[in-house]
């Protein structure tokens, strides 16, 4: 496996974005000995309990930079990785490097094997649930409550939206991967240039895009598709989680549109939470409104106490 990394100096001077990097590896899974480095953000007190924020595509932490603050202020312990081939983190060089086990698997080691994450909230938006929503079904014991925002589970057995399908086709089709205008055209509100700049920080040229290209076409949309049995399984446990689940959909995403329904209907912790809508956001609600979703989670995490506790 040829790995990529991006320079550090790529990431100087970040609008907004004050925040130390920590790195861990994870095995590549190729079967090999290669590892990979694995980078994560993390903010606030180690004996706070975790919330984990996941980034989806082709974004990375850098998304979550004005909701940290306001969680880091209400006492919570932030972690944020980047997912392989996406911002600090190690970036292997080939499409077929990259399969939805892998990702699934990249996670877990890092969050449980190397940083034992326990008492996690998750947030999870675009891929970020395609991912964290696994881990929820396949350990449940880990996590405390979850925030679906922008994000679903597909098996392949739905035919997803048509702005899905031209999205893959773009994907695939166009010559430059323009990864910071795809996140500008995701949103409701306009990005400053610095900031588009920061969502191409990670990806110096397009041999760094191997894992942003190819994750569209990693999406099951077909019953054929082979995560389809694995997300499958994650339902039927999904259907018998019992622990806080809230919806956080934004009113402005062609994408993920109407697919907070599922989990308010199928999940049995979604019972009776005061599910909401980010008003005024587009498919990255983050960036357009990252501190009103960072006061939604504070508000449910303080309505759902727990007393499990959190780890180093």
């Amino acid at each position: 496996m040829h790995v990529l990394r991006t320079p550090d100096e790529r990431f100087a001077d970040l609008p907004d974005f004050p925040f130390e990097p920590h790195y861990t590896d994870v095995a590549a899974g190729d079967g090999s000995d290669t590892h990979l480095r694995l980078h994560y953000l993390d903010e606030g007190p180690r004996g706070g309990a975790v919330v984990l924020l996941m980034h989806g595509e082709p974004s990375w932490s850098f998304l979550y930079r004005s909701m940290i603050p306001v969680l880091v202020r209400a006492g919570f312990r932030c972690v944020a990785p980047d997912l392989i081939g996406f911002g600090r983190s190690d970036k292997p060089a080939e499409r077929a490097d990259y399969t939805y086990a892998r990702h699934v698997e990249w996670v877990r080691e890092a969050l449980f094997d190397r940083l034992d994450l326990r008492g996690i909230t998750l947030v999870c938006q675009d891929w970020g649930g395609l991912i964290g929503l696994r881990l929820v079904a396949e350990h449940p014991d880990r996590f405390a409550r979850v925030v679906v925002a922008n994000a679903g589970l597909p098996t392949g057995s739905v035919k997803l939206t048509e702005a899905f399908a031209a999205w893959q086709r773009f994907s695939q089709e166009t010559t430059e991967f323009p990864v910071g205008g795809i996140v500008a055209g995701g949103c409701r509100t306009q990005l400053t240039p610095d900031v588009i700049a920061g969502y191409d920080a990670p990806f110096p040229d397009e041999t760094y895009k191997a894992g942003a290209r190819v994750f569209p076409l990693l999406v099951p949309t077909r019953p054929d598709d082979p995560a389809g049995p694995a997300n499958s399984a994650a339902w039927e446990r999904l259907a018998q989680f019992g622990k806080p689940l809230l919806t956080a959909f934004s009113d402005g995403d062609p994408i993920t549109k109407g697919g907070d329904r599922v989990f308010r209907e199928k999940v049995p912790g979604a019972a009776g939470q005061p599910h909401t809508t980010i008003t005024g956001a587009g498919h990255f609600l983050q960036e357009d409104r990252g501190p009103d979703l960072a006061t939604v989670i504070t508000e449910f995490i303080a309505a759902t106490p727990t007393t499990e506790g959190s780890t180093e």
